[in-house]
């Protein structure tokens, strides 16, 4: 804490006056030891002034004469006594004043040096209070920033535990998701296997049904009614080129579609010439669409068909 103005001209306004009384102290000392002391005699000299330059022409035109003997010396009187002087000042102060005035000199130091010490210490008390004070403002700092550090770690701890319980319930979410998934996968599964068993299962009655049903139009002559008529019709399409002669044995293998289209016809064996084959291979195109099976499941995709000339 700075010392205030007033304490400051207090001290300077003191010391001014303690000096000033020591100084007129010894003034007043001096000035009436100066006036006791009795003044110095003198003694009344006469003489001439006498220019140099007067003596030495003087010597230079008269020689000189000879000098009488100096008479001797008649004895100084000695002065008369000098009369008391009256003091003219104040009287010299006693040695009970003088006492009195080092005994206030005195006084009036120790009352400076304690109001001094008085001003030492409250300026050593304002020190003391602003450093406590000071103190007690830097640990007031550190605790509230403690408790900022604490709040902020407490804040940071429960983000931390939050987002940790978001992820574990995001991760049970997809576990759970999982597994659900997974079942209906699973079930979807099974359902397609059960369908698919079933329906394979269906189909291989089916085909058994069909095969079982064929196997009867076969052994009842239908079969052979059928291709019978396509080799009819093929044998009806058929230009017999002049190649073709008695002992001619070949042997067409027509490939058709469900609707009875001719998509291909080729020779498993054949004893005539190009022509006659050219000949064959364009009556079997010639003739479709071949006459459909008097039942779909009597349907074979190739049917052989056999020329012969007797």
């Amino acid at each position: 804490m700075a010392e205030r103005t007033s304490d400051r001209w207090v001290s300077i306004v003191l010391s001014v006056l303690l000096h000033g009384t020591l100084v007129a102290a010894l003034v007043y000392g001096f000035l009436t030891y100066h006036k006791s002391q009795p003044p110095t005699p003198t003694l009344a000299i006469e003489g001439t002034v006498v220019d140099s330059r007067t003596v030495n022409a003087a010597a230079l035109k008269t020689p000189p004469a000879p000098q009488p003997p100096a008479p001797e010396p008649t004895p100084t009187p000695a002065p008369p006594a000098p009369e008391p002087v009256e003091p003219t000042g104040p009287p010299d102060p006693t040695p009970e004043e003088l006492a009195q005035r080092e005994q206030a000199v005195k006084e009036q130091a120790e009352k400076e040096q304690a109001q001094k010490d008085q001003a030492v210490k409250e300026q050593a008390e304002r020190e003391q209070a602003e450093k406590d004070q000071a103190e007690a403002q830097d640990k007031q700092r550190r605790l509230d920033e403690q408790k900022q550090q604490e709040q902020r770690q407490a804040e940071e701890k429960r983000k931390q535990r939050e987002a940790q319980e978001k992820a574990d319930a995001d991760r049970k979410a997809a576990e759970a998701k999982r597994l659900a998934d997974q079942k209906r996968a699973e079930a979807a599964q099974r359902a397609a296997d059960d369908k698919a068993r079933a329906e394979s299962e269906a189909e291989l009655r089916n085909s058994l049904a069909a095969e079982e049903h064929a196997n009867q139009l076969r052994s009842s002559g239908a079969l052979a009614s059928w291709t019978s008529q396509i080799s009819a019709r093929i044998h009806r399409a058929w230009l017999q080129p002049p190649s073709a002669t008695s002992g001619l044995l070949c042997v067409l293998l027509v490939t058709q579609a469900p609707g009875g289209a001719v998509l291909n016809a080729k020779f498993e064996s054949c004893n005539g010439d190009q022509a006659v084959r050219e000949s064959l291979v364009a009556a079997a195109y010639r003739a479709s669409p071949l006459p459909a099976p008097p039942d779909p499941s009597l349907f074979e995709r190739e049917v052989e068909v056999t020329f012969r000339l007797d």
